[in-house]
């Protein structure tokens, strides 16, 4: 069910899209999945070329079964009697939360992230991290909160009534990883949108087209949403538009290329969002909802491309 855990035959048919070359965003939608699952999944598990179900499968039971000894466990590193030196520990502390700051994260946070990275189990409470910190109950639960929202720690609640504890995991930079690559997808739509209200045929126009393009193509590389066999099958779909010479609707490409419906789609899509992989060609929909293939805006003038507009074309 959505949000549950990926079973066997979930991860066999997220093997498939990727051997059929399909973007991350499209196998989420068709196992009705976030799109941070599917990508969460392929990225700690080999990334898309490596990706295994088998392989897959039985790592994340390991990895399951050491969270739940760490849990069991619940031995911070930094407390007295491990064999570690207190003081080095809370000077690398200070060190790893200065560093934090300088990324941008506020202070409070960046402290309760350093005590979380130093414990063994990977888990405090808040009375453990008010006791570390020397701080208020509040300033804690205000840095967990932001913590909260960037997805780099998680709250869990223990066995038999224990309290809440603060929890982060083995992939935690992987999931900071994914929400900035989230971010910079946002920046992209938003220049998008930015894009199409000034005309891209306008410098501002084109300046937030160059930012979409960029945000787009530097979210696609953290998040490694669309594979090189993505990119080859946008690439035929312009072909296929470019030899046609007349505008074709999804079935028909489909019927053309041999291709289900849904794998044509995905093509189009792709060479709209991406469309420096394919400069200076670009896909248009007429009103009809057929695809054709015209030149880039930002290569052609307003009068430039009436002079050349062929009949029939969008």
């Amino acid at each position: 069910m959505p949000g549950g855990r990926l079973t066997h035959e979930d991860r066999l048919r997220v093997a498939a899209g990727l051997t059929d070359g399909l973007g991350y965003a499209e196998i989420a939608r068709r196992l009705d999945r976030p799109t941070s699952t599917i990508s969460r999944e392929v990225a700690r598990n080999g990334g898309p070329r490596g990706y295994r179900a088998d392989h897959a499968h039985h790592a994340t039971a390991r990895r399951a079964r050491r969270a739940a000894s760490a849990r069991d466990a619940e031995a911070p590193a930094a407390d007295a009697g491990d064999g570690r030196d207190p003081e080095a520990v809370r000077g690398f502390v200070d060190q790893f939360a200065e560093l934090m700051v300088h990324t941008g994260l506020p202070r409070m946070a960046a402290r309760v992230l350093a005590s979380l990275v130093v414990t063994d189990s990977g888990a405090l409470t808040s009375a453990d991290l008010t006791r570390r910190l020397r701080v208020s109950p509040a300033s804690v639960s205000k840095a967990v909160g932001y913590l909260e929202r960037l997805e780099v720690l998680r709250r869990e609640r223990g066995a038999a009534g224990r309290r809440e504890r603060y929890v982060i995991d083995d992939d935690v930079w992987l999931r900071t990883w994914l929400t900035s690559a989230r971010a910079n997808a946002m920046m992209a739509d938003t220049a998008q949108a930015g894009a199409e209200v000034l005309d891209p045929g306008t410098p501002a126009g084109a300046r937030l087209a160059y930012m979409r393009q960029f945000f787009t193509s530097l979210s696609d590389d953290m998040a490694g949403g669309t594979t090189a066999a993505a990119f080859a099958d946008a690439l035929t779909v312009l072909a296929a538009l470019v030899h046609a010479e007349v505008p074709l609707a999804v079935g028909e490409l489909a019927a053309a290329l041999g291709w289900s419906e849904d794998r044509v789609v995905t093509a189009l899509y792709d060479a709209e969002q991406h469309p420096d992989i394919a400069d200076p060609l670009a896909v248009c929909r007429d009103a009809e909802g057929a695809y054709a293939v015209v030149a880039r805006s930002d290569r052609l003038s307003d009068a430039q491309r009436a002079a050349l507009r062929r009949p029939g074309v969008c």
